[in-house]
């Protein structure tokens, strides 16, 4: 599918008219008159000339949008998703700017929190409309395929869920994006991405601020399928890094990471003398099941000194049915984690299980159980949910989220909602 704006549209019109009436005006008048060139031999001259003009302005234009389109003869190059003749965007602009807004509703907090890491997973501003996240980034992915290439990423975003998304493990109120001055009462700023990147053939390196390789739910909000998250992940699990990561692209369906980093949670900073390992792997066991093992080991600054991993299988049963299970694994020395906010105890494991399926391009249903304990004290957590699609760049993700056994709760359902639209 060709994606042009009304401009691209406009210039081709009169380019082509243009081209089309100067070309027969002027090969019929000038070059065919007596003593000129061959009337053949001219007109092939007008043609070519035209045919650079044209390109020239396509060129210009396509680079305006989403998509390119401008002629292979440009671009020398080809996007499935453009018609015969068209080129890739990374080829003719190379930066892509995009982003979203996540608003959201939800009757409780999940499952009883009021800050990070007691318990709460996120969604902690009950009986009121949040906006989550607006979210803004600009991307040049790194190219490798043709010899050396280079990236970057910058992410900027504002809402509630700033306060789960900044360098809270940097030390407290100094530096970068865990400044005070980031936070406006709920609502906040926060910068999770800022990195550069080289590639070359196999091999990627990124260097700066980025998400981590941990677990199988995200901080993006596009990128999960319910609108609350689990307790592993919001307990168990980094959400940034500062440091390298190299990436090994050992085959089609095997992937190899290994890295240096300056602990979880931080931002160009480390808290304790932060420096610890962040790799794994990721690889096809079977035809349809795909397994992933991702490490952390070292001094992880705010969660003490040790080792964690999560375990993941995916299987994809049928062509509509997904199944997940994930394990994770914390095990530090740190009785007790050195920030104000957050009182852990040294080892955490957590078993998530997600069942997804898809009716149609437009619904999805899925399911997620969950068990997570700290220290001997266990919680379980259940979660239904549905996505909608009534337009390509809008969800809607209505969830009934049930939490028993949860300390000094006991049981508590919770109902949320939440619209995410991208652009």
């Amino acid at each position: 599918m060709i994606h042009r704006s009304w401009k691209t549209f406009l210039a081709g019109v009169v380019i082509a008219g243009g081209v089309s009436v100067s070309g027969s005006a002027f090969a019929g008048e000038g070059c065919c008159s007596a003593g000129a060139l061959g009337c053949q031999e001219c007109q092939q001259i007008f043609a070519d000339n035209g045919q650079q003009l044209t390109d020239q302005l396509a060129a210009m234009s396509c680079c305006n949008e989403s998509s390119c389109c401008a002629p292979t003869s440009v671009c020398e190059c080809a996007d499935p998703g453009c018609a015969e003749g068209c080129c890739a965007t990374e080829k003719c602009c190379g930066i892509e700017i995009g982003g979203w807004i996540q608003m959201g509703y939800h009757d409780g907090v999940v499952p009883n929190g009021v800050t990070r890491n007691d318990a709460g997973s996120f969604n902690n501003h009950p009986h009121q409309f949040n906006m989550h996240q607006g979210w803004l980034y600009a991307e040049k992915v790194a190219d490798g395929s043709e010899g050396l290439g280079f990236g970057f990423r910058a992410d900027l975003m504002y809402g509630v869920d700033a306060a789960d998304t900044q360098s809270f493990g940097n030390p407290v109120n100094k530096t970068f994006d865990n400044d005070g001055s980031w936070d406006h009462g709920q609502y906040g700023i926060a910068m999770p991405q800022l990195y550069g990147e080289v590639a070359m053939g196999d091999w990627s390196v990124k260097v700066g601020h980025f998400f981590t390789l941990v677990g199988y739910e995200v901080v993006t909000s596009p990128g999960n399928f319910f609108y609350s998250h689990s307790l592993t992940m919001f307990n168990s699990e980094p959400f940034t890094h500062t440091g390298a990561l190299a990436t090994y692209s050992a085959s089609d369906d095997t992937s190899i990471y290994a890295g240096w980093t300056a602990g979880w949670d931080t931002g160009f900073d480390r808290l304790n003398d932060g420096s610890n390992f962040l790799g794994g792997f990721s690889t096809s066991v079977a035809e349809n099941v795909t397994f992933t093992y991702i490490a952390t080991a070292g001094e992880f600054g705010f969660r003490g000194n040790g080792y964690s991993h999560s375990l993941l299988f995916d299987v994809a049963v049928t062509d509509n049915l997904n199944y997940i299970l994930q394990s994770d694994l914390v095990s530090t020395d740190s009785p007790a984690v050195a920030t104000p906010t957050v009182s852990n105890a040294g080892e955490d494991v957590g078993i998530n299980q997600y069942l997804l399926y898809t009716v149609d391009d437009k619904v999805k249903v899925g399911t997620r159980v969950e068990w997570w304990k700290r220290d001997g004290n266990s919680q379980y957590a259940a979660t239904f949910g549905v996505n909608v699609k009534p337009m390509e760049n809008l969800v809607i993700r209505p969830e009934w989220r049930y939490d028993w056994a949860a300390p000094g709760l006991g049981t508590e359902p919770t109902f949320g909602v939440d619209a995410i639209l991208t652009f």
